[in-house]
């Protein structure tokens, strides 16, 4: 079984508001040898699988900076420091991003977007019976169009490339193992 890796040395090479970017240097059990790695850290994440009474799940149509690309996606975001839990946190985000609440959370799982790089981890939550008490207000970087889907057709949309968003996909699949069991 690999054991941790000692850390000797960690620096900040950089602060992007959003995340940090740390040069850490550890040394391998295994040889005794000294690596640099880089960490990007930043705060953790929540995704919210919201479904209405009548079954459907609200979805954002958004613009993503990164691919250049109008995506769909469930709400989500990150945990601020003023937050109780992932699960205030993605209510919260749900208001914001459509409109929408719900009165109870379930939480689903929790995943490392990418552990090899990153030191986050990004909750998913399950809002049952959401219903709309608004128009979205979202924050002055997004633009959004909430989009209500039949949940038959999610695997479909995965697998045609309409949602690509990976950690949007693991949830998903957070989703459907809470319906299986």
């Amino acid at each position: 079984m690999p054991a941790p890796w000692p850390l000797l040395n960690r620096s900040l090479r950089g602060d992007y508001r959003v995340f940090t970017v740390h040069e850490e240097t550890s040394r391998a059990p295994a040889t005794g040898t000294t690596h640099d790695f880089y960490v990007i850290d930043s705060p953790d994440w929540v995704n919210v699988v919201p479904v209405t009474a009548e079954g459907e799940l609200v979805f954002v149509r958004q613009y993503r900076h990164g691919t250049k690309e109008v995506t769909l996606e469930i709400p989500g975001g990150m945990v601020d420091p003023g937050d109780d839990d992932p699960a205030a946190a993605g209510l919260r985000e749900l208001r914001e991003e459509t409109g929408y609440i719900s009165d109870r959370v379930i939480d689903l799982g929790v995943v490392e977007p990418n552990p090899a790089i990153q030191s986050n981890r990004c909750y998913t939550v399950l809002a049952p019976d959401a219903y709309r008490v608004g128009p979205p207000q979202p924050d002055g970087t997004e633009d959004l169009d909430v989009v209500l889907i039949d949940p038959a057709t999610v695997p479909q949309r995965i697998r045609s490339g309409e949602i690509t968003h990976a950690l949007v996909v693991a949830a998903f699949y957070l989703y459907d193992a809470w319906r299986r069991a």
